[in-house]
């Protein structure tokens, strides 16, 4: 079963407390998404930080994005050992803490990408959207002269590595989709754009550790029926981004939660249904609405109120 989550600050503010008043005491420390380039963390960064939300009635339940995971890794290049180490005893203190989800992705030199942070959507809202075309050209990435086996097969090392420490850690991995599932982004290659590469992945070590984030509107750009694919995928799947877009991996744009594509309540019921016990779920890229400023497209408060609403109502419409 799912559980509403929300991105929050590693320092309290007031969305600290509107997450409470939701009901909503899962918090994601995600410091990228808020503008802050933290990636790496001490024991006690971890312990503090995990205490504060304690002590305010909040649970720290997943690390997203900002991890100990750098493109020597991605791209199997030297150094990479020193990196897992340090990727390992990242988890290791995780697990000490009880902090139960690492949120990771695969894109290497160019990280998720948009090309448009301005679209007017409903009542005039904006929404972020990506356009491939506009993103040709330009310098060379160094990323790019490795081949899509080189990067699956540096992906295996990794996994052969950290999963057995993760299963002992009792912490599960949670591998984002490439942002967008394209073949390729400005020339660098990508591997995790498709269920067949993910089917790939996943039995590369069989283990509930070896897990994915079901980023809904990453799937939905695939093409793929997001009912079937989350039973599919069912207690593999260890973390959730309910979103949605219209259009595919080429071209496509944001959506409001309730006003695209995807059939969000028989997606809701296939959670429901499939996924394993307390799975954390937060809504993503929500749209800037009246009085901000979009400064952080996609990140704003308001959305996310509207958005944690709407999830809560297709729960509660299951039971």
């Amino acid at each position: 079963m799912v559980r509403p989550a929300l991105v929050l600050p590693p320092d309290p503010d007031e969305r600290w407390e509107l997450a409470k008043q939701m009901g909503v005491t899962d918090a994601v420390v995600h410091p990228l998404e808020i503008g802050d380039d933290k990636t790496t963390w001490t024991f006690d960064e971890l312990r503090g930080l995990s205490n504060w939300l304690d002590g305010d009635g909040l649970s720290l339940s997943v690390i997203e994005g900002s991890v100990p995971l750098t493109d020597r890794i991605r791209l199997g290049l030297d150094g990479r050992d020193d990196d897992i180490t340090e990727f390992q005893q990242f988890l290791r203190d995780c697990g000490r803490l009880d902090i139960p989800v690492i949120c990771y992705d695969w894109m290497a030199g160019v990280r998720w990408a948009r090309t448009d942070a301005h679209v007017e959507a409903r009542g005039g809202s904006l929404v972020t959207g990506y356009d491939n075309t506009r993103l040709q050209g330009g310098p060379a990435v160094p990323a790019a002269e490795r081949t899509r086996e080189e990067v699956f097969d540096a992906l295996a090392y990794f996994l052969e590595s950290v999963v057995p420490v993760a299963e002992e850690a009792g912490v599960t991995l949670a591998l984002h989709p490439d942002d967008p599932p394209r073949e390729r982004v400005r020339g660098v290659p990508r591997i995790v754009n498709s269920v067949a590469q993910y089917d790939r992945i996943l039995d590369i070590v069989d283990s509930e550790h070896n897990g994915l984030t079901f980023c809904q509107g990453n799937f939905a750009a695939m093409g793929v029926d997001i009912p079937e694919t989350i039973r599919h995928f069912g207690d593999r799947i260890n973390f959730v981004h309910f979103r949605d877009v219209e259009g595919d991996a080429d071209q496509f744009v944001e959506t409001w939660h309730d006003d695209g594509p995807t059939d969000m309540h028989a997606a809701m019921a296939a959670y429901d249904e499939a996924v394993g016990d307390d799975v954390p779920m937060r809504p993503d890229h929500v749209p800037t609405m009246a009085g901000e400023d979009n400064s952080n497209p996609g990140y704003h408060t308001k959305g996310r109120l509207f958005a944690v609403g709407y999830m809560r109502g297709l729960l509660d419409s299951l039971s």
